[in-house]
């Protein structure tokens, strides 16, 4: 027995999860109409889908600033991606925002394993931006979160760089 996949079933799930209308309707049909397994396919399409762009050029983008209350600590970060397009979108703006704020709450010192320079002496994972809990969701990744935006955009989402300001350091 099938499951009727209605329009507003594929437009509920669309809307959660920013994939293409015929996506949504595939992986509703493979989940058999149960919306939280197809989600769950689309995010797995989406970041293995997210792998295969990780190499394309990101010339574009936002730099993004946030002072804490008081004006004591500061941060901007720099989030790349492959349009103006989804450089304008609120998703984009959003996690540019709470990236600074991670960065002004957090004190990472680098982007990834790969920004970390050969002569440093054992650099953890929470030093490591993309390897730090979110602070609004601790069972969420900072890599993680630009992952599903990238899958939700198909483009290529890249933090290219980010300072932290603090009075007296």
């Amino acid at each position: 027995m099938t499951t009727e996949i209605s329009t507003s079933m594929i437009r509920e799930l669309r809307d959660k999860t920013g994939a293409g209308i015929m996506d949504s309707k595939r992986a509703l049909e493979a989940a058999g109409g149960d919306s939280a397994k197809a989600e769950d396919l689309l995010r797995e399409k989406g970041l293995a889908s997210a792998a295969n762009r990780s190499g394309r050029a990101v010339s574009e983008g936002v730099v993004e600033s946030y002072i804490h209350k008081g004006g004591r600590i500061g941060a901007m970060v720099e989030l790349n991606c492959e349009t103006d397009f989804v450089a304008r979108t609120d998703d984009f703006q959003d996690l540019a925002r709470n990236l600074a704020m991670q960065v002004a709450a957090m004190s990472p010192l680098f982007v990834d394993r790969e920004a970390v320079p050969e002569d440093a002496s054992d650099v953890s994972d929470e030093q490591l931006l993309l390897e730090q809990d979110y602070i609004r969701d601790a069972g969420t990744k900072i890599g993680d979160l630009v992952k599903q935006l990238s899958a939700k955009t198909g483009e290529n989402i890249v933090i290219g760089r980010f300072s932290r300001f603090e009075l007296g350091q």
